[in-house]
C-alpha cells in the first residue's frame, strides 16, 4: 500500500497501554484521512513491551517497529522515527494516549499551507504541578525561540518529512521541533486537540526535565540557530 503518513509511536516500558495502543490506532487507520502507518520506536524498554510490539506487527501489515538496544531518550526515539520514515508526512504520538489519535485529522487539515502543525492539549488533565511547570517551560522557550507556540510539549504533530529529516537533532529536540522548522524558513501553526489523564503506564519526566532541563536547551537552541546553514539552489543540472 502507497501510505501518506507514518505515525511515530516512542515506546519505553508501555506494557499495560500497548493493547490499547492498537486498537486506537487501528480505529485511526480506518477513519485516517490519508493512508496511514505505524512506526514504534522501542526505547530499550525493560519491560514485555517488545514482545507485545512484534506480536502487534506481526499481526497488523501497516505497523513496523525499531528497537533501541539502550535507552537514548524521547528525542533519539523521535530522530529514529525520522531516520526511518518513508512518507510524505511524519507524525508523532506519546504511547500513553493522553491525546488521541482521531485528532491527527484536525491537524491533516492544516498541513498544506504549513510544514508543520501541532496540537495544543486544551482542558490539560494533569496535575496542577505538572500544568504550571509546562507552561513556564513554554513561556522560557517561546522568549528564546520566538516560535509563538503556546504548548510545543503536545505530544500530537504532523511533519512534511522532507523538513523533519534536515532537523539536526539534540536532547530536549522534541520541545523545539516548531522553532527547528521555522529555522528551515518553514510554517508551523497550532491547532486545539483534546487531552485526557493517563489511564496506565508512569510519565517519564519529572520537574527537572520539563523546566530546569528546557531553560538549559534553550541555549543550546540559541547556538544552533547562530550556526545553522540553510540554503535554497536556483539550479542545478543533477
Amino acid at each position: 500500500m502507497n501510505y501518506k503518513l507514518t505515525i511515530i509511536v516512542p515506546v519505553y516500558n508501555e506494557e499495560d497501554n500497548l493493547e490499547r495502543v492498537e486498537t486506537e490506532l487501528l480505529n485511526y487507520i480506518n477513519i485516517a484521512s490519508v493512508p496511514t502507518c505505524i512506526l514504534f520506536i522501542n526505547d530499550g524498554s525493560k519491560d514485555k513491551s517488545q514482545t507485545m510490539i512484534e506480536d502487534i506487527c506481526n499481526r497488523n501489515d501497516a505497523f513496523d517497529y525499531v528497537l533501541f538496544k539502550e535507552n537514548r531518550g524521547l528525542s533519539a526515539a523521535i530522530k529514529a522515527g525520522f531516520d526511518y520514515a518513508d512518507t510524505e508526512l511524519v507524525g508523532y504520538i506519546d504511547s500513553d494516549l493522553q491525546t488521541s489519535p482521531e485528532d491527527f485529522n484536525l491537524l491533516l487539515d492544516h498541513i498544506n499551507d504549513n510544514e508543520l502543525v501541532t496540537g495544543v492539549r486544551a482542558d490539560r488533565k494533569d496535575s496542577f504541578v505538572k500544568n504550571m511547570s509546562s507552561k513556564i517551560a513554554n513561556g522560557i522557550r517561546r522568549a528564546f525561540t520566538k516560535d509563538g507556540m503556546d504548548d510545543t510539549g503536545c505530544p500530537l504533530k504532523i511533519i512534511k518529512t522532507e523538513y523533519a529529516k534536515r532537523i539536526p537533532m539534540f536532547r530536549g529536540l522534541h520541545r523545539f521541533l516548531p522553532a527547528m522548522i521555522m529555522l528551515q524558513n518553514g510554517r508551523v501553526t497550532q491547532i486545539p486537540v483534546r487531552h485526557f489523564p493517563r489511564i496506565a503506564g508512569t510519565a517519564k519526566f519529572g520537574l527537572w526535565n520539563r523546566l530546569l532541563g528546557p531553560l538549559m536547551d534553550c541555549f543550546a537552541y540559541l547556538w544552533m540557530k547562530k550556526k545553522y546553514i540553510n540554503y535554497d539552489v536556483a539550479k542545478t543540472s543533477k
